[in-house]
C-alpha cells in the first residue's frame, strides 16, 4: 500500500503562510466591524427596540431625525466643539517646534518622557479632576477667578450683556448653568497640549533635514520664519491626520458626557450631543431603530468634515 508523500514545509510557498493569517483576519473585520455597520443601517429603516423588529417604516426615522429640535441642536453643540478642538491644537503644535529645536538632546528626551508620563494616568482620574476644578465652591478655576479678579471684569462684563451668570456674592456654576456648559467645555484640557498631537508633531519635525535649517539661516530667515516657511508647511500631513482624528472622536464621544451630565444632558439638556442622544434614545428610550438613524447621520456628517478637511487643508511640499 502507497503511503502518502510528505512536503517539506521549508517547500510550501509563502503566500500559503500569508492566506493563513489574512483570511481569519477578514473574517474578524467583516464580524466585528462591517456587520455591525451593516445591520445599524438596516435597522435603521424599522421601529425597533433592540428585541425584535415591530415594523418596516423606510425613511421614517431619518425624517423624524431631520425635525428633530434636540438632535439639531446637539449637531450645532458639537460642531462648535469640533471647532474650538481644532483651534486647540496650536499650542501642541508650538510645543513641538519648541521641543525639536531644544540644542540639547538630553533635554529634548527629557521633555518627551514628561510628555509621555501623562498617558498612563486613568481617563476616569483625568475626568474627575477637572470635574474637581470646575465645582463652584472648592474648585480652583473659582479660585483663580476671584484670586486675579477676574471675578470681577466677568461679573462687569455680565451687567452690560446681561447673561445671568456671572453675579455678585455667587460663585458661577460652570457645569450647572445652562449658558457656561459649553464655555466649560471648550476650556476643559487647558492648556490644551495634547500629548498625542506633539508626538505625532514631533515625528513630522525630526523629519525635516537639516541642511534646510541651514539654508534658510544663510538667507536670514528668522526663528518665526523657520515656522511659517520651514516647519508648519512640512507637517500638514501631521496636521491633517490629527484634524481627522479629532473630528472623528469628538462627534462620536458621549463619554464625558455621560459621566458629567447623565444621561438628561445636564441643565435643560445643553450637553446632548448627537452621541449621547444616540445612547439615550437606545438604552433608555428602547428607540433602537431610530438610535442606528441618529448614527448613520452622524457618519455622514464626520464623512462631510473630513472631505473639508482634505479639500482646503492642503499638503504641499
Amino acid at each position: 500500500m502507497a503511503t502518502a508523500k510528505k512536503i517539506p514545509i521549508s517547500r510550501i510557498p509563502l503566500y500559503w503562510y500569508l492566506y493563513l493569517l489574512i483570511i481569519p483576519s477578514v473574517i474578524l473585520v467583516a464580524v466585528f466591524s462591517y456587520f455591525p455597520a451593516v445591520s445599524g443601517i438596516y435597522h435603521s429603516f424599522f421601529r425597533w427596540n433592540g428585541d425584535y423588529i415591530k415594523e418596516f417604516v423606510a425613511f421614517r426615522n431619518y425624517a423624524e431625525a431631520f425635525r428633530d429640535p434636540i438632535l439639531g441642536r446637539g449637531f450645532i453643540i458639537i460642531f462648535v466643539l469640533v471647532t474650538a478642538n481644532v483651534v486647540k491644537m496650536i499650542p501642541s503644535v508650538i510645543t513641538a517646534v519648541v521641543i525639536n529645536r531644544l540644542k540639547s538632546d538630553q533635554s529634548a528626551y527629557i521633555y518627551k518622557v514628561l510628555f509621555v508620563v501623562p498617558m498612563i494616568i486613568p481617563w476616569m482620574v483625568y475626568l474627575l479632576v477637572w470635574k474637581f476644578f470646575y465645582d463652584p465652591n472648592t474648585g480652583l478655576l473659582n479660585a483663580v477667578l476671584n484670586g486675579t479678579g477676574m471675578m470681577d471684569v466677568l461679573q462687569w462684563i455680565d451687567g452690560i450683556f446681561d447673561w445671568g451668570v456671572f453675579i455678585e456674592g455667587s460663585n458661577p456654576v460652570w457645569l450647572g448653568n445652562e449658558k457656561l456648559v459649553v464655555p466649560a467645555l471648550i476650556i476643559w484640557g487647558f492648556p490644551w497640549v495634547g500629548v498625542v498631537g506633539v508626538l505625532i508633531y514631533l515625528a513630522g519635525l525630526q523629519a525635516i533635514d537639516k541642511s534646510v535649517y541651514e539654508a534658510a539661516e544663510i538667507d536670514g530667515i528668522g526663528w518665526l520664519g523657520k515656522f511659517w516657511y520651514i516647519e508648519f508647511p512640512l507637517i500638514m500631513t501631521q496636521v491633517r491626520i490629527n484634524i481627522v482624528m479629532l473630528v472623528i472622536s469628538t462627534l462620536k464621544s458621549y463619554g464625558l458626557m455621560l459621566v458629567l451630565f447623565g444621561v438628561e444632558g445636564g441643565p435643560n439638556g445643553i450637553a446632548l450631543v448627537p452621541g449621547l442622544y444616540m445612547y439615550v434614545n437606545a438604552f433608555a428610550y428602547q428607540r433602537v431603530g431610530y438610535a442606528c438613524a441618529i448614527g448613520i447621520l452622524l457618519f455622514f456628517f464626520i464623512l462631510i468634515l473630513t472631505e473639508f478637511n482634505n479639500r482646503f487643508v492642503r499638503v504641499d511640499k
